[in-house]
């Protein structure tokens, strides 16, 4: 059984700097019922902290995985209103949400690519509007994970059931930086203070354009738009008050013009998409679109992402991540986005946040695409970094200043 005191260190970790709940407010906790121990402690803490309300909203991806397997097929193009109006409604109210990722990585490994595809694109659809506010920062949130059975299998299939949940709860508690030598709150405004000088370096330098460089094939060049920010660590939402939106982070990110990407990037690490993974992957761009592509597994379901609509196809994130982070030298392999895009720079297709672009939070689709942003109804990072890769800033003037050497920031040597 896992420590209560740091099972409570955690809870109070997300509640306090995760999504920094405010006296009054109410918190939407969105868990997968395996993760109901870890759910019920955010509860306490929220209600601790002052918290108006908390309401749990329960998933359940055994049920989910039975529905997409021998449903009728047309049931995958809709998405329940009642669902869009509970999300709706709390945002519009000024709740917070937390959502816990902790999906088994191929728990749909046996579903049609189409029917997920289908299922996709209904609730992206759906919760546009949702999903708009999330990446404008008019609601604060925080995407945080703790160990299911399925999950901790596929990342240790060498330990029994038991002793793999055992390790993958070691290892979070490492990258969220819980049983330091100080608290876990200490030490996350420890971190993130660092990775705002991050944000500062990239940010004092305002460059042009990146360009990107390593041993497996990767060159690619991705402009940045005019007004371009930096972010990384914590942010602001739109009531002033500071969040962090992923626990663990080791990112600085932004986003590429929409139209300013050319190259071919070669992934180095599997991406999880709908319950499935696309492993040995490389994309292809000319003028910021993915000209070809490539999977040694899962191609189909790369084909449906890319094809998911117009955006899916072009870049809506830019991230630098340290080579030498916790989560890569822990030479572990997650299975889980929020962990493995930690370990590494990585990309994102589709929809890009318009807190980094100047002025964006005002700005609707159409006047953010002038600026050189992308639009899409899926955002889904994949990773590029690697022990030697290298990444060059030019500035406007045509300087060169180096970004990445040896795959870790150049400001730190």
């Amino acid at each position: 059984m896992e420590s209560m005191e740091k099972l409570r260190e955690y809870a109070a970790l997300v509640v306090k700097i995760g999504v920094n709940l405010q006296k009054g407010q109410t918190l939407v906790v969105n868990t997968p019922i395996e993760c109901a121990e870890f759910a019920r402690l955010i509860e306490q803490e929220a209600f601790a902290a002052g918290g108006r309300d908390v309401v749990m909203n329960w998933g359940d991806e055994e049920a989910a995985r039975i529905r997409f397997e021998e449903g009728p097929e047309d049931i995958f193009a809709e998405f329940p209103a009642w669902r869009r109006s509970f999300f709706m409604g709390y945002a519009e109210k000024g709740a917070a949400f937390v959502s816990i990722a902790a999906r088994d990585p191929e728990i749909f490994a046996k579903a049609e690519p189409r029917r997920l595809e289908a299922a996709n694109k209904a609730a992206g659809e759906a919760l546009l509007e949702y999903r708009a506010r999330m990446m404008a920062n008019r609601n604060r949130w925080c995407v945080v994970s703790v160990p299911t059975a399925g999950w901790a299998r596929k990342v240790f299939p060498a330990l029994s059931e038991e002793a793999a949940v055992e390790r993958l709860w070691e290892e979070i508690y490492r990258t969220v930086r819980i049983g330091g030598k100080e608290s876990a709150v200490e030490a996350w405004k420890k971190h993130i203070a660092f990775l705002q000088r991050a944000a500062k370096f990239m940010n004092d330098n305002a460059f042009a354009s990146l360009h990107y460089r390593n041993g497996l094939g990767t060159d690619l060049t991705v402009e940045l738009p005019e007004g371009h920010i930096w972010a990384g660590g914590a942010e602001l939402a739109e009531d002033g008050v500071e969040f962090a939106a992923n626990m663990p982070t080791e990112e600085v990110y932004s986003l590429p013009k929409r139209d300013g990407v050319n190259g071919t990037v070669i992934a180095t690490k599997p991406l999880h998409y709908n319950g499935n993974l696309i492993e040995g992957f490389s994309l292809t761009f000319e003028k910021g679109r993915v000209v070809s592509y490539r999977a040694e597994k899962g191609e189909d379901i790369l084909k449906g992402l890319l094809e998911t609509d117009e955006g899916s196809s072009y870049l809506g994130e830019v991230a630098l991540v340290p080579f030498d982070s916790p989560i890569s030298r822990s030479g572990i392999l997650f299975y889980n986005t929020l962990f493995d895009e930690n370990a590494a720079c990585h990309l994102a297709l589709g929809k890009a946040y318009p807190t980094c672009l100047a002025g964006g939070e005002a700005m609707d689709s159409v006047t953010l695409l002038q600026h050189g942003a992308n639009d899409s109804l899926v955002h889904e990072d994949f990773m590029i970094g690697s022990r030697d890769l290298s990444i060059i800033g030019q500035r406007k003037d045509g300087t060169e200043v180096p970004v990445f050497v040896q795959g870790n920031f150049a400001f730190e040597n």
